[in-house]
C-alpha cells in the first residue's frame, strides 16, 4: 500500500510490545561528592541499582543478588548514600542493607520483619534514620550504619511519616507526619526534633511542628548545608510554593509567587523537586506549568530566579539531586520529552547536559514518535478542562476518513499525565490512532482548586471530562466519532467500566486495568495508605452509603454492552482481582463481548516483561476486531 492508502490504526509502527517490554523505568537517581552517579532501573520486576564513576569508566551493576524496592505505601525510597557507602532496601524482605562501593559484599542492618523505606544516612555517616511500617504501625526509626546494633523507635504516634532529613551538625531532624482520613496532599505536618544520644541511646528531647495542619499539606523538608535554614513546598494557598524557615529568627518566607506547582502529590517515598547549592546560596527547583517542567534557579537571599535553560529540549525533570564535583555544581535529573525516552542527565551550571543512562535503546527516529499537544476544552459545566493530544502520527497524505481515538484517563485520580514521555500514547499513535491524555478535574498541576474539584465528586468530573474531551475531539474534525474508545487502571479503570455503564453506546470499547468496581470492596479491602482516601472522595461510611451504590460499577454491570477488555494482576491488594472478576462474571453471562487476563505474580502495574508484551498484543487484537474492524 502507498501512504495515501493506510488505514488509520493499522500504521507500520518501529514500536513493538517487545521493545515496550523490555523498556526500562528508570526510578531513582543520587550523586556522591565522591564522584559516583547511582540510579535505579526497574528491570521487568527487578530493580538494580547501577553505578556510574563520573570519571566516565566502570559502570556497573551494584551488586546481582538483590532487587531493589522499597514497599511502605506504593514504594519509592529505594536507597540512600554516604560517601561510598550505599544503603538499600530489598524487595524481597523490606530489610535495609549496607555496601560500599569500592567492593566487597551487602550486609543487612535492619531485622526481617516489616516494611522499611527512605534510608537517610546522618552527616557523619555513623547513623540512618528510615521509615519502617510493621502490623500497620508507621515509625520513624533509627540504626547505626555499621549495623552493630537494634533498631530504636525515633518517632511514633502518627498514621503515616515521609521523608526525613538530617540537619548537617546531626542534631536535628525534620519529617513529614499525617493522620487519616488524610492523604499527603490534603494536609500534613512538618515537624522537627532536637535529637539527644546518649551511649547509642537515642530519644526526641524536643518536637516543634514548623508548618502545615490538617489543611495544609507540605513536602519535602530540606536543610541548607549552613544549617541556618529549612525549606520546604507549602500549599496554604492554590499552589505548591517554595518556603524558607531561618531556625535563627524563627521567622517564615515564601520563596517563589509564580501560578505554578514546585512540589508534588506523595503518592510514593523519596520524591524531590528541589535542592539547594553547596553553598547554600541558591535552590535548584523544578517548576511544573501546564503540564511541562522547568528547572529555576533562585537566590536564597533576594529570592531573585533565573531558568537554567538546557541545552536538550527536555519537558519533564524529576528526582534532582545535587553535588560539587570538580569545584563545580552538577545536578542529576531523571529527564525527557515528548519525543525523547527516559535519560539520566546531569547539568552544568550553564544548562549543559550529558546523558548516562537511558530507557529505551533511542533506535527509533525522534521524529517517528508523535508531538503532544497540550489542550483545553470545556466540561459538561462550562469549566475548563486540561489533557493532552496525540495525533496519528506520521499523518498519510489520505488516510482513510478520520482516525480512531483512544481516552486515556489516568489513575490517582491524583496524578497528572505531563509533557514527557509516553511510551503507551506513542505506541498507539505511531500506529495510527489519536490518543487523549485526560488531565480531569481532580487532577494535580492546575492548583489546589483544580484538584479539589474531585472531593466527594469521583465518577462525576472524571467521568464527565472523558466523555467531553471525546466529544470535543470530534467537534474539532480530529477524530471518527462512531470509534472512540477508553482506556484507564485503577482509578482511571473506575472511569472507564463508568463510562460503558452511563454512556452506552458512545464509546465503542474499553480498556481497563485492575479498575475498581466496588467502593465499598475497595473501603475494606485496600491498603492502608488509602485505606480513607475514599472519605474525600466519595464520603465517610455509613452516611454516604447511598454515594458508595451509586458509584460502584458492579450494581450498574448489566448495562455494559460495549466490548470490554479487562487485565488484573493476581496479586494486586490496593484494586484485588475479586473487583475485576465480578465484572467479568456479568459480561460472561449476558454474552458481551470481552477479553479477560489474571497475570501471576503481577500486583497494582504490571512490571513484568512477558506481561507487557503479551497485555500490548492482546490489546492491539482487541482494538482490530472491535474497533477498527467491528
Amino acid at each position: 500500500m502507498s501512504d495515501q492508502e493506510l488505514q488509520y490504526g493499522l500504521f507500520p509502527s518501529p514500536i513493538t510490545p517487545l521493545s515496550m517490554a523490555r523498556g526500562l523505568t528508570l526510578a531513582e537517581v543520587a550523586l556522591s561528592p565522591q564522584g559516583y552517579l547511582l540510579w535505579l532501573e526497574n528491570r521487568s520486576d527487578r530493580g538494580v541499582i547501577v553505578v556510574q564513576p563520573l570519571d566516565g569508566e566502570g559502570r556497573r551493576d551494584l551488586n546481582a543478588d538483590f532487587s531493589v524496592r522499597a514497599k511502605v505505601g506504593y514504594g519509592g525510597g529505594d536507597f540512600g548514600i554516604w560517601h561510598e557507602w550505599v544503603y538499600f532496601v530489598s524487595a524481597e524482605n523490606g530489610r535495609i542493607y549496607r555496601q560500599s562501593l569500592l567492593g566487597g559484599q551487602a550486609a543487612a542492618l535492619t531485622p526481617a520483619f516489616g516494611r522499611a523505606a527512605a534510608p537517610t544516612p546522618s552527616p557523619d555517616g555513623k547513623w540512618l534514620a528510615y521509615v519502617h511500617t510493621y502490623e500497620d504501625k508507621d515509625v520513624i526509626a533509627i540504626v547505626e550504619s555499621a549495623g552493630q546494633n537494634w533498631p530504636q523507635i525515633l518517632v511514633q504516634g502518627e498514621d503515616f511519616y515521609m521523608q526525613p532529613a538530617w540537619h548537617p551538625e546531626g542534631r536535628r531532624l525534620a519529617w513529614i507526619a499525617w493522620n487519616h482520613p488524610n492523604m499527603p496532599w490534603d494536609g500534613t505536618w512538618l515537624r522537627v526534633a532536637e535529637l539527644e544520644e546518649e551511649h547509642g541511646s537515642w530519644r526526641c528531647k524536643t518536637v516543634e511542628t514548623i508548618a502545615g495542619d490538617e489543611k495544609t499539606p507540605i513536602f519535602q523538608p530540606l536543610f541548607s548545608p549552613d544549617g541556618r535554614y529549612l525549606a520546604y513546598v507549602d500549599e496554604s494557598e492554590n499552589w505548591w510554593q517554595l518556603w524558607l524557615y531561618d531556625l535563627q529568627t524563627k521567622k517564615k518566607r515564601q520563596l517563589t509567587t509564580v501560578e505554578a506547582e514546585h512540589g508534588l502529590p506523595a503518592w510514593i517515598q523519596g520524591m524531590r523537586t528541589f535542592q539547594f547549592s553547596a553553598d547554600g546560596r541558591s535552590i535548584y527547583v523544578v517548576r511544573n506549568q501546564q503540564a511541562q517542567d522547568r528547572l529555576i534557579k533562585i537566590s536564597v537571599e533576594s529570592g531573585e530566579e533565573a531558568a537554567v535553560d538546557l541545552d536538550t529540549p527536555y519537558t519533564m525533570l524529576g528526582q534532582i539531586c545535587l553535588t560539587q564535583w570538580q569545584n563545580e555544581t552538577l545536578l542529576a535529573l531523571i529527564a525527557s520529552g515528548a519525543n525523547l525516552p527516559p535519560r539520566v542527565i546531569t547539568v552544568q551550571e550553564d544548562g549543559t547536559t550529558q546523558i548516562w543512562g537511558r530507557a529505551y535503546p533511542e533506535d527509533i527516529p525522534f521524529d517517528r514518535y508523535s508531538p503532544a499537544h497540550p489542550i483545553e476544552w470545556a466540561g459538561k459545566d462550562g469549566e475548563t478542562v486540561h489533557g493532552l493530544y496525540y495525533p496519528p502520527h506520521p499523518l498519510p497524505k489520505a488516510g482513510r476518513g478520520l482516525p480512531p481515538l483512544i481516552v486515556h484517563i489516568h489513575g490517582g485520580p491524583t496524578s497528572q499525565v505531563k509533557n514527557g514521555f509516553n511510551p503507551r500514547a506513542q505506541y498507539f499513535a505511531t500506529r495510527g490512532y489519536a490518543f487523549l491524555e485526560v488531565n480531569y478535574r481532580g487532577s494535580t498541576g492546575y492548583g489546589r482548586a483544580y484538584r479539589q474539584k474531585l472531593r466527594f465528586s469521583w465518577g462525576i468530573y472524571d467521568l464527565e471530562d472523558a466523555v467531553s474531551g471525546a466529544q470535543a475531539c470530534v467537534e474539532r474534525g480530529w477524530v471518527d466519532g462512531r470509534k472512540l474508545v477508553i482506556m484507564g487502571g485503577s482509578a482511571g479503570g473506575f472511569t472507564v467500566l463508568k463510562a460503558l455503564e452511563d454512556h452506552a453506546g458512545f464509546f465503542k470499547a474499553g480498556i481497563c486495568l485492575y479498575g475498581v468496581s466496588n467502593q465499598f470492596k475497595l473501603a475494606q479491602e485496600t491498603h492502608k495508605f488509602e485505606a480513607r482516601y475514599l472519605d474525600s472522595l466519595l464520603g465517610v461510611l455509613p452516611e454516604a452509603s447511598t454515594v458508595y451504590r451509586e458509584r460502584s460499577p458492579i450494581y450498574f454491570v448489566d448495562r455494559i454492552r460495549d466490548a470490554l477488555a479487562i487485565f488484573q494482576g493476581e496479586d494486586d491488594t490496593v484494586v484485588p482481582r475479586a473487583q475485576s472478576e465480578a465484572v467479568v462474571e456479568s459480561l460472561r453471562r449476558r454474552g458481551v463481548p470481552h477479553v479477560y487476563h489474571l497475570y501471576a505474580g503481577e500486583g497494582h502495574g504490571f512490571r513484568k516483561s512477558e506481561t507487557i508484551e503479551h497485555f500490548y498484543k492482546t490489546v492491539e487484537a482487541f482494538l482490530k476486531e472491535y474497533v477498527l474492524f467491528g
